[in-house]
């Protein structure tokens, strides 16, 4: 696994081999993540990667939110609660060297807490396939304040998934096993604590 495009082009990440059943680790390949950077800058809904705030959910391997950094993005924050998955984001932040850009937050994807901080223009949602966690994570997400008015949603799924309420669907397609899903969100409604 490596980085496909941008500054840190051909920098090889952590592997993780086929992945890892037990912690859900299930990395998303570099032909798919290469066709999703394709989709976001020069597809139909493109839009520039440059000074973005990413938030990559379930980030497993910080690959996808790794990838927009090494295009311009400004900042990138990965939530995971896999121990796994929390030392594989760390050791590809360190491979990177974009700490200063970054932030790994062990935190339930689906259990939120309202955000604090500047709210992220671009999100990678790539929750354990057919478990159903996708669309409460994105619906706990708008809802909790950590979606800019709209942010760019990639959804990544075996199957076409159901969006939520406070998403519109922009394009969606398919890359073997992957289904890969484009939504922008509408305007957040608000959740207390």
């Amino acid at each position: 696994m490596r980085i496909v495009g941008g500054t840190a082009r051909g920098l090889t990440l952590a592997p993780v081999g086929a992945g890892d059943a037990a912690a859900h680790l299930r990395p998303t390949s570099d032909r798919v993540r290469e066709a999703i950077f394709n989709l976001l800058t020069n597809g139909r809904h493109a839009r520039p990667l440059a000074g973005l705030r990413v938030l990559d959910l379930f980030a497993g391997t910080g690959a996808l939110g790794l990838e927009a950094l090494s295009r311009g993005a400004a900042h990138a924050t990965f939530v995971d609660t896999g121990r796994a998955a929390q030392a594989l984001v760390a050791r590809n932040i360190a491979l990177m060297r974009v700490r200063d850009q970054t932030a790994l937050r062990p935190l339930d994807v689906t259990a939120l807490p309202l955000n604090d901080g500047a709210a992220f223009d671009l999100v990678f949602v790539d929750p354990p396939y057919g478990k159903g966690l996708g669309g409460p994570a994105l619906s706990r997400a708008r809802a909790g304040r950590w979606l800019a008015p709209d942010a760019m949603i990639v959804w990544e799924e075996a199957a076409p998934p159901d969006v939520p309420p406070g998403f519109d669907l922009l394009d969606q397609r398919r890359y073997g096993s992957t289904t890969v899903t484009l939504l922008r969100a509408s305007a957040p409604s608000i959740i207390s604590d």
